[in-house]
């Protein structure tokens, strides 16, 4: 406290000498116990005074934006030194020649946008952008620019401070610094594409700034980050089907590249990674591909490019995020394509590959989409072809598990599922839905009263079909389903309580 008094007088006096004493004094305290000392820091009012000690002639400058960068390790510390003035200056100082200091710069202006997206707004509301980016074109040294880029990557989290480098200027300068580290091997270089291109990428995950930068399919950005997909470079492979996957975040978009052939530069790309391929491109290309398929006139267009084949190649994957993009790519492409889903359907190695990840406990989102995709192959394909192959495979047990997930949505495409097949093939499968319980799961729903009004439609939907089976339509009656289902009439949602009396009625008769 002593110190901090003093500093206000020194500060105002700038006897160096006696300053840097304080300031020692300051970050020694820092050092024993940084809370307290932050708080206390806060308490006096010093913060406003650093402003005007970080001026670049000074010796002390280093040590003030060492204290800076310290009290910023502390969450309620970032919002006041953005309150306090500290953004403008310190951006200053990283033009400075001294590396002591643009070292504890770089440390402060890290530390105050660190994981703090209130502090990250209060930033937004400064020209930090602009200053970050005007400075960083001057730099050609790669120390200095890696302290911009430090950072810039926390600030670029938030959406707002996107699009106010994208309109700085800051994708132009990314693009310069790539086309001339792309052919290089020098440690530095292959850090500074890395960084580059992974920026870019962060950049486009705003969804003003990604528009911006589309510019309809036809913006200089684009094209640029098109022309990474067929490089010889991992990295910037990586980089520009993350982009491309980015830019897939709406119909339009997605619309104008598959019509302009970006679909067949991603199998192209996936080609060249199937034996022993890279991991993490395997990733972004199957992620690009599934957005590209989400809009319905885009579907027909890649199944006939052969996007299926192009995917079925990464079957052997054993890397659940491989896996679980292939899987939401196909589930995309055949949504309401029957044909397709026939064909995969009929796939006894694709069909027995989703019957073992339905079992990938590890991995819960593998699970759930392998569950998705056995169910919608039924749902689109309504064939009893793939049904048995379903049936052969041991996918049953697992649709009906589907149907109890916590997940509504899950639940209902399991039921759908299930009716299908029960209206099909429930011959072949009698025994199976059987030996998984379904009887005595559909009770459970319908007895439940936080189970959904659709789910309760659907279960009641399923009973009815499945009194075509001797052995199922005995379980029913032992189970009591009329108590429940008699209930239902009088449920406060019309569709739930017209098939509660036509699946009371079906009871009734068939008792």
């Amino acid at each position: 406290i002593d110190t901090l008094k003093k500093l206000k007088i020194t500060a105002v006096d700038r006897t160096e000498d006696s300053l840097e004493g304080c300031l020692d004094c300051l970050l020694q305290a820092l050092a024993q116990n940084n809370m307290e000392t932050s708080e206390k820091i806060q308490g006096s009012g010093i913060l406003q005074l650093f402003a005007s000690l970080l001026i670049p002639q000074s010796s002390c400058t280093a040590k003030v934006a060492n204290i800076i960068a310290e009290v910023a390790k502390n969450e309620f510390m970032r919002i006041p030194c953005v309150d306090a003035g500290l953004i403008s200056p310190l951006v200053q100082l990283l033009n400075s020649k001294d590396q002591e200091v643009l070292l504890q710069t770089g440390r402060a202006l890290g530390n105050i946008c660190y994981d703090s997206q209130s502090s990250k707004e209060q930033f937004a509301s400064t020209n930090i952008a602009e200053e970050l980016v005007k400075l960083f074109k001057k730099q050609i040294e790669h120390d200095k620019r890696e302290m911009i880029f430090e950072v810039l990557a926390p600030l670029a989290e938030n959406d707002a401070i996107k699009l106010q480098l994208v309109e700085a200027g800051l994708v132009e300068c990314l693009l310069e610094i790539v086309q001339q580290k792309v052919d290089s091997d020098k440690e530095d270089d292959i850090a500074e594409l890395k960084t580059a291109s992974d920026l870019m990428v962060l950049l486009l995950l705003g969804d003003e700034s990604m528009q911006k930068l589309f510019e309809g399919g036809k913006g200089n950005v684009f094209q640029r980050v098109l022309s990474w997909i067929p490089s010889n470079n991992h990295q910037l492979q990586l980089a520009g089907a993350l982009a491309i996957a980015n830019f897939a975040r709406n119909d339009g978009n997605c619309i104008h590249m598959v019509d302009n052939g970006i679909v067949e530069k991603l199998m192209d790309l996936l080609d060249r990674h199937v034996e022993d391929g890279n991991v993490t491109v395997q990733h972004a290309a199957l992620s690009a591909l599934r957005n590209l398929a989400i809009p319905v006139v885009n579907k027909a267009k890649m199944l006939s490019a052969g996007v299926t084949e192009a995917v079925l190649k990464f079957l052997k994957s054993e890397m659940p995020p491989v896996q679980f993009k292939l899987l939401g790519t196909l589930r995309m492409l055949i949504d309401a394509q029957a044909e397709a889903a026939e064909q995969l359907g009929k796939n006894v190695k694709l069909v027995e590959r989703l019957v073992e990840w339905c079992e990938a406990k590890d991995h819960a989102g593998v699970m759930g989409e392998s569950n998705r995709l056995l169910s919608a192959l039924i749902r689109h394909s309504k064939s009893k072809d793939v049904i048995k192959t379903i049936v052969q495979s041991g996918g049953i047990k697992h649709l009906v598990t589907m149907a109890t997930s916590e997940h509504v949505i899950m639940q209902n495409e399991a039921l759908v599922a299930l009716a299908l097949i029960a209206a099909l093939e429930l011959g072949t499968a009698e025994k199976d839905l059987e030996s998984a319980k379904l009887v005595q799961i559909l009770h459970r729903l319908l007895e439940d009263e936080r189970s959904a009004p659709e789910i309760k439609y659907n279960s009641m939907v399923l009973i009815c079909a499945l009194m075509g089976s001797e052995s199922l339509h005995k379980e029913v009656q032992d189970l009591a389903f009329l108590d429940v289902v008699s209930k239902l009439r009088s449920h406060e949602n019309k569709s739930v309580a017209q098939q509660a009396s036509l699946t009371e009625q079906r009871l009734t008769v068939d008792s």
